[in-house]
């Protein structure tokens, strides 16, 4: 998928109030802080929902197209047990964040990238982005700084360029990605899903491990995948890739079919000034589902590193 590419106790408060009342001083236990609240707020007014679990080097995870948040589950479970925390949010039109009628072009997703860290207080972090988030990325870097980042990990990135070009002959013609969003998103979004399901994964991915992630997906508003679409599709993000002169590690399979590697992440780890690649023989685009392990321990590595 280009850039294919969502889980009563009754209590007698007279009985409860008794016991309390019969205890030493020091028994009672104090109230609980008050939790974080779940949501940031963008420069526009946007929510946005976020996870956070763990303790130590704050890692941010930002889902690909079409995805919320909930697809770094097998990440974030077991990295906040690693020592390091854990941090995903849902892109606006994605999860459980808000979905507003405008924004998704990568200047607006960029600044709530920017809102997630400035609101949160993060400094040092890794991020982790998958398939178009590559771009958001980038584009943060463009806009922000990106002083709050000391390392980037670019997972299956969408080419840079994608649109054909007179220095882009390897791009595809823009009409072809305008049809796609009119006669397959704005016609049978649930159709092509299921047709490009398997090419997201691998032969020994379950039914069942297929069926949530088209269970994610299909959460998505159309409104939103047509607008992302095209914020990637249109974009020619070659110019700003120097910008990202943190660490930045590249991971991709040579049997991405929606984005071919030549094209997409050694596209990227020639253009960043200090980039490293490791491809994945015979992974596909979804690589947080299927090589669950094997980037875990990559991630692990490359966050906990100096």
């Amino acid at each position: 998928m280009t850039a294919l590419p969502r889980r009563h106790a009754i209590t007698v408060m007279t009985g409860i109030g008794a016991i309390v009342a019969g205890l030493p001083a020091q028994a009672v236990a104090k109230p609980a802080a008050p939790k974080r609240p779940a949501m940031i707020t963008a420069r526009d007014g946007t929510r946005l929902y976020f996870r956070d679990w763990g303790e130590g080097r704050p890692v941010v995870f930002l889902a690909g197209w079409g995805l919320p948040s909930e697809c770094w589950a097998y990440q974030a479970a077991e990295l906040s047990e690693q020592g390091l925390r854990c941090i995903a949010y849902d892109r606006r039109g994605h999860g459980r964040s808000d979905a507003p009628w405008k924004g998704y072009d990568y200047d607006s997703l960029a600044d709530d990238l920017a809102a997630v860290l400035e609101q949160l207080d993060l400094r040092d972090v890794v991020l982790v982005a998958h398939s178009m988030a590559g771009g958001e990325v980038v584009r943060y870097f463009s806009r922000h700084g990106g002083a709050r980042v000391s390392k980037v990990l670019l997972l299956a990135p969408l080419d840079p360029c994608p649109a054909h070009k007179a220095d882009n002959p390897t791009g595809l013609p823009p009409e072809m990605f305008e049809a796609f969003r009119t006669h397959v998103l704005m016609r049978d979004y649930p159709r092509w899903l299921e047709e490009n399901a398997r090419p997201f994964v691998t032969p020994q991915t379950s039914a069942e491990m297929m069926d949530w992630i088209r269970g994610l997906m299909l959460e998505t508003p159309i409104k939103a995948l047509v607008e992302c679409n095209r914020a990637a599709t249109t974009a020619d993000l070659r110019p700003e890739i120097p910008n990202v002169k943190v660490p930045m590690l590249v991971i991709q399979g040579d049997k991405d079919a929606s984005t071919p590697l030549e094209t997409s992440g050694k596209r990227y780890a020639a253009l960043a000034p200090n980039a490293q690649l490791i491809v994945y023989e015979g992974a596909p685009h979804g690589l947080m589902f299927t090589h669950i392990e094997r980037l875990n321990a990559d991630i692990l590595a490359f966050a906990k590193g100096a």
